[in-house]
């Protein structure tokens, strides 16, 4: 826990007004992973081929997929420091991983960020990970981005929506739309 906690600073240099998208993830199935250079992010679909839009969920009343989850979006310097190899990035689950402050006070819930030619918007539901994520990154992963300054950074990544359609590539630019 004590490099976890050391590694806070280097996290909280991430930019907080341009970064860049690092790695792409399709889940086409359950426990599968696609590691993607270029991928299509659509309004009804989320990551176009991930299984988000087929998915059941508990939070809501009639168990469809919901709306305000469809992309998960995590902190490339978090997922590195916890996975350690990059091969291993995928396993958190997240579709898109970036080198970008997703902290609550850079992007509070309704905040946008253009991600290559989409646009994608925070969504208020919580991203606090989930049985495998603590399988896989153990106990001390799970305790780190859970604890108070996990939670105000963010650190297991937040949940968004796509609101503007289009294709995203490894590398592209990740901004906070002018205000």
């Amino acid at each position: 826990m004590a490099e976890l906690e050391a590694a806070l600073d280097e996290i909280r240099r991430a930019p907080s007004s341009e970064g860049a998208l690092r790695m792409i993830v399709r889940r086409p199935a359950v426990d599968e992973r696609e590691v993607m250079r270029e991928a299509e992010l659509d309004v009804g679909q989320g990551l176009v081929g991930d299984t988000w839009s087929a998915r059941p969920s508990s939070r809501t009343p009639d168990g469809r997929p919901h709306s305000d989850m469809q992309l998960t979006v995590m902190n490339a310097r978090v997922i590195a420091l916890l996975a350690g190899e990059r091969a291993r990035w995928p396993l958190a689950g997240d579709q898109l991983y970036v080198d970008f402050d997703l902290s609550a006070a850079n992007l509070p819930p309704g905040a946008r960020l253009e991600v290559g030619a989409a646009v994608i918007e925070v969504t208020a539901v919580p991203h606090t990970g989930c049985p495998k994520f603590r399988a896989r990154f153990g106990p001390d992963g799970m305790q780190f981005v859970n604890s108070p300054a996990g939670r105000r950074l963010n650190l297991r990544g937040i949940n968004a929506k796509v609101v503007k359609g289009g294709v995203i590539r490894v590398a592209d630019t990740v901004r906070k739309p002018p205000a």
